[in-house]
């Protein structure tokens, strides 16, 4: 096998369509068709199930793509080496949140680019927030992600750019809305509005309910942080999120937590990333350097 091969194992199962994976590794189709066969028989397994619908991933496909991607990543790295001429290359695939305001993550990527013209950054969210982005890293499908785990990521770099507290979210004709701090208790016989189980706010709030034994109903669940406002300013719940989160929508109102529920925000990588993905990270550290705590107002 060749590292051409690897390249089209790689490109083919991020892809998940010939066409598309030879576009990317600027070969023709029947080329990287014909590395998968190669590479498929000097293993003497089946990489990948393909039918007219398109391509998956075999079980033996998933194990050999994690060692794939390491190669990969091991032979970008010898060529940036012997590049020597300081101009850095490559691409790097970023998951990241599309709803925090204190991060102006435009000005971040387009400084990135800015200095460094020849990276191709891919970004895009996950449907299943931290959990799917930290999934998507580990799996090697993104290099760098932004997350709001509350536990240690084992095996992953990790970089914490900011904690922020939680706050309650509630109508502005809610009979609570006027306190000047509310408990969880008081909130737990409500209808909630909440991100999606899989989320890093949802994920931190759940463990911080079961631990008190608080049980919620969460009718409204939504992919979108940001939104969560202005569907409590309909009155179809209450909410609590991380300050961090919160956009302001009229008719909710923003009540603090009498419990101090923290929610943390950073990013994690793979082991050993890139030059390209060192340096972004290395940006990202530098505009949140120290690491900031909001506090609850």
């Amino acid at each position: 096998m060749d590292i051409r091969q690897l390249e089209y194992l790689v490109a083919v199962a991020e892809e998940l369509n010939f066409t598309r994976a030879a576009d990317r590794v600027y070969a023709a189709q029947s080329t990287v068709s014909a590395g998968i066969q190669a590479l498929e028989r000097e293993l003497g397994a089946p990489l990948f199930d393909r039918d007219p619908h398109g391509v998956r991933l075999t079980s033996v496909g998933e194990a050999v793509l994690r060692e794939a991607r390491g190669a990969v990543d091991a032979i970008d790295r010898m060529r940036d080496a012997a590049r020597g001429d300081g101009e850095l290359r490559g691409i790097v695939r970023v998951g990241i949140f599309t709803n925090l305001t204190m991060m102006d993550l435009p000005g971040i990527m387009g400084a990135f680019h800015r200095r460094h013209p020849l990276v191709d950054l891919r970004l895009g969210p996950s449907p299943s927030g931290s959990t799917g982005l930290a999934e998507e890293v580990r799996q090697g499908r993104l290099d760098i992600a932004f997350v709001g785990l509350p536990d240690r990521l084992p095996g992953l770099l990790e970089h914490e750019l900011a904690v922020s507290p939680f706050v309650a979210l509630l109508p502005a004709s809610h009979p609570l809305a006027g306190r000047a701090e509310v408990s969880l208790s008081e909130l737990a016989e409500e209808q909630w509005v909440d991100a999606r189980e899989g989320f890093g706010n949802r994920v931190t709030l759940d463990r911080e309910l079961a631990a008190r034994g608080i049980v919620r109903h969460v009718p409204t669940e939504l992919s979108d942080l940001g939104e969560i406002p202005r569907f409590v300013a309909a009155r179809l719940g209450v909410a609590a999120l991380p300050e961090l989160t919160v956009i302001p929508a009229e008719g909710a109102v923003v009540v603090p937590l009498r419990e101090r529920i923290e929610w943390r925000l950073g990013t994690i990588a793979r082991p050993r990333p890139s030059a390209a993905a060192a340096a972004l990270l290395d940006l990202v550290a530098e505009r949140f350097a120290p690491s900031r705590t909001l506090e609850g107002r």
